[in-house]
Formats: structure tokens, C-alpha cells, sequence
């Protein structure tokens, strides 16, 4: 079932889901399941989950430093059919413009088709860590709402370089991501929301934002959102704060503000057990209201691991 279908069905109610990263190669699934089997209680619509483009590798040959290029984690299409067989929930892969050239990408869509993936986030993902500014992949796509305009035209039966007319044809819902703090690479939010604007109007059906720690931040979003014409339903996108480090490391990679009042109780932790615990507080705080605020979902980041999200959604859901 589409993400838009369970929100419309969900008649208002907040539905919970939450965002897993595939085990690194060499682990084995069910490092996977162990951390998704104590969130299933909170019966998650869908479950998104993330992918990752090639990266460098380094082998030592003669001496010298070989560079080589890989990729670290299993195929994101096979771990979403896994865990849709396994649990019988919906699930959401994401795709990414950055490391796939458009016929890769349209290979992937027909195995999503055919395992009966109904939904896709379609993202551009990031520059490599070499790269200074993004780089499409050479036959790539460099922005995400050219992503979203071959999903749609998929959708329509438009392949690469054919068109087909069949009984069965895709029709994907899509998701795209949304930043209430704007993108790191926008001059200004008003900027950023024309560039949001622009994915869906080429098709995408629903906005994830990225993670944020001051509701008002949200809320300001969706207002200016609307106000631009995007009507969409704007999921937002909540992580709980798990060890001091966090402090310098969010704000220096995604450029967002952190409240004072969040990090004079992070700075008083003693450890990163205490640290834990205001995560997991603070993220209730922000869930509970937004809840109240009529939100269609409560969406958490999970980063592999759930107790923290347990916790939260125990005293959510």
C-alpha cells in the first residue's frame, strides 16, 4: 500500500515509522531483525530503508595505497522484500541520483515493481567525501527532482528509451525529503522550498523532512510550505540525541540548531548513558507535540539501533 493511502486511512490519527540502514557486507540479517522485532508492536505502516552509493576503498599493493571503488552494504531492494515478507508491512526504499546512472536506476524500479514495492524516496544524496560539490554519475542524474520525474514517468509506462503499453504498469508513490533548517547547499529556505516546489510538481507525493530538535522549526516549515503551493503531506523526521559527540557532529553535518536548553542538559551528563536518557526525553517532548499538532506521522531515524525508539514510542503510541 502506498504511504499516502496508510496516512489517508490512518483518519487523522499519528501513525509511527521509522528508518533502518542495512548491515554493513558480511553480517548477517538478522542483526537486522533483532533491532527491528521490538518496534513491530507499535505496528509501523512502512519502514523505509536507506541506501548508500559506491565508496573508496583502499588495498595495499607493493606497498603502495590501491584505491578502489565499492560497495559497503547489501542491495537495499533485497532487504526491503526481506523484511516485507518477514513482517508483512509495507516498506520504502530510497534511491539515489548520486553513484547510478539512469538505466541502473531503472533497473532497480523494475525489481521494486516486480517484488511489489509500492513506495520510493527518491533522493540526490551526497557529494563523496573527495568531492568537494556533488557529482552525477556520468549517464546520472544531478538533481532530485529529474529522479522524480523518471519515477513518474515510469508510472506512465515511459521507460529509458522505450514506451510500453502494459496491463501492469508501475505506480509508485513518492517521497522526497524536505529540511525545515533549508538544505546545506541552499543560499536561503525560500530558495530550498522553490527546489521542493520543483519535486513535486514532477510527481512526489509526500515530504520527509530531515531531523530537527525545535518543533517551531517544523511548524514554520509547513506554514511556508503551504504557502508555496506545496500541499503534500510533510512527515516529520525525529532523532533521538545518543551520545555527547552528537553536539558538534549534527549540527557540523546536516547545519542545524541545536536548543540551548537541549544542550545545557547534554553538557551536564555525566555520561553517555545520561546523555541517552536526554535524547529519549527530549525526542518525547518534541513527539507529544507534535502528536497534538495533528502530524500524519511520527517518522524516527533509527540509525540501527532501537531501544532509544522503543522507549519513545512507548510513551507515544
Amino acid at each position: 500500500m502506498k504511504v499516502t493511502d496508510h496516512i489517508k486511512q490512518a483518519n487523522g490519527k499519528t501513525l509511527f515509522s521509522f528508518e533502518i540502514i542495512p548491515p554493513k557486507k558480511g553480517n548477517s540479517i538478522q542483526q537486522l531483525y533483532n533491532n527491528i522485532d521490538p518496534l513491530m508492536e507499535f505496528k509501523p505502516p512502512f519502514i523505509d530503508v536507506t541506501t548508500s552509493r559506491e565508496e573508496y576503498v583502499y588495498i595495499e599493493k607493493q606497498g603502495l595505497l590501491d584505491r578502489k571503488i565499492t560497495r559497503m552494504r547489501p542491495g537495499t531492494v533485497g532487504i526491503c522484500a526481506a523484511i516485507k515478507h518477514k513482517y508483512d508491512v509495507d516498506t520504502v526504499p530510497h534511491v539515489l541520483c548520486g553513484g547510478f546512472t539512469k538505466e541502473e536506476t531503472e533497473y532497480l524500479l523494475v525489481d521494486c515493481h516486480y517484488l511489489g514495492l509500492d513506495n520510493v524516496m527518491a533522493l540526490r544524496g551526497d557529494a563523496m567525501k573527495h568531492q568537494k560539490y556533488f557529482e552525477a554519475a556520468k549517464g546520472g542524474h544531478l538533481y532530485a527532482k529529474e529522479l522524480v520525474g523518471q519515477i513518474q514517468n515510469l508510472n506512465t509506462g515511459k521507460y529509458l528509451h522505450d514506451v510500453m503499453e502494459v496491463d501492469d504498469k508501475a505506480d509508485f508513490c513518492i517521497g522526497v525529503a524536505g529540511y525545515p533548517e533549508k538544505h546545506i547547499e541552499a543560499p536561503s529556505l525560500q530558495t530550498d522550498l522553490k527546489r521542493l516546489k520543483e519535486k513535486v510538481d514532477a510527481g512526489a507525493d509526500y515530504v520527509v523532512t530531515q531531523m530537527f530538535f525545535d518543533n517551531q522549526k517544523y511548524f514554520n516549515f509547513v506554514k511556508v510550505a503551504r504557502e508555496a503551493g506545496i500541499n503534500v503531506p510533510i512527515i516529520p523526521g525525529i532523532k533521538p540525541i545518543a551520545v555527547k559527540r552528537h553536539l558538534q557532529l549534527l549540527p557540523q553535518v546536516f547545519k542545524i540548531d541545536l536548543p540551548e536548553d537541549l544542550i545545557e542538559a547534554i553538557d551536564a551528563c555525566k555520561d553517555n548513558k545520561a546523555v541517552r536518557q536526554v535524547g529519549v526525553e527530549w525526542a518525547i517532548s518534541q513527539s507529544k507535540e507534535l502528536q497534538a499538532s495533528g502530524v500524519p506521522v511520527l517518522h524516527f531515524y533509527s540509525m540501527g539501533k532501537s531501544d532509544n525508539i522503543k522507549a519513545i514510542a512507548s510513551e507515544i503510541f
